[in-house]
């Protein structure tokens, strides 16, 4: 069993609240757990895309620092990760054994030649999460089928913003899920070919 040890307890209250955002926003979706060295870098499925290119994926990213190398790359379920969390403390965390397979973890976004495009404040951003929020919630009926509110959230959440420089609605509600933008904070907006970024100082959003 692979065992991860975080400098300090915050290192993993850090990754607790990070993991509790994730479920909040998709109660059955899972993390990719990848440690090089002293560093985990955990990414998280926001919205799931469509098709085989994965269109439309959101997936979060916050790098956190270990205590002791570790070399792993594992997807496992949250709700694992989360019973883990809740029974051990301290500064260790044993990774769940059992793997899941999710699409968005197949994918690679890319780790250099990000084109920066401009920037927004955190308020843009919320804005933009809030007001999809509400039209979600309002365009989806006690009677409605799983298969129109998915269209629904593709509709809401796959549109581009109207803000300077626009960006994926999704990737806007998935900053604003995982909390990486303070109040006042700057987000900054950077491209790649099909993807799209918004980085804080506290993690990324990647939009496929």
């Amino acid at each position: 069993m692979t065992v991860l040890e975080f400098p300090d307890a915050r290192g993993l209250d850090d990754l607790r609240t990070y993991v509790a955002r994730a479920k909040a926003a998709d109660e059955d979706g899972a993390v990719r757990l990848q440690a090089s060295g002293t560093t985990l870098a955990a990414y998280v499925g926001v919205l799931p895309g469509s098709g085989l290119m994965g269109e439309g994926a959101v997936i979060g990213l916050r790098a956190m620092p270990l205590a002791e190398p570790a070399e792993l790359d594992t997807t496992v379920s949250l709700a694992s990760v989360t019973d883990r969390l809740a029974r051990e403390g301290g500064t260790t965390l044993s990774v769940p054994p059992t793997t899941v397979s999710v699409g968005w973890a197949a994918m690679a976004p890319p780790r250099a030649g990000w084109e920066r495009v401009g920037a927004l404040t955190a308020e843009e951003v919320y804005a933009v999460a809030r007001e999809g929020i509400a039209q979600v919630a309002s365009g989806s009926p006690a009677d409605a089928g799983g298969a129109a509110v998915a269209a629904l959230r593709r509709h809401v959440w796959g549109r581009l913003t109207t803000t300077t420089p626009p960006v994926p609605a999704g990737g806007a509600f998935a900053a604003y899920a995982l909390g990486f933008a303070a109040p006042g904070s700057e987000v900054t907006v950077w491209t790649h070919g099909r993807w799209t970024r918004l980085s804080t100082r506290a993690g990324h959003v990647l939009v496929r």
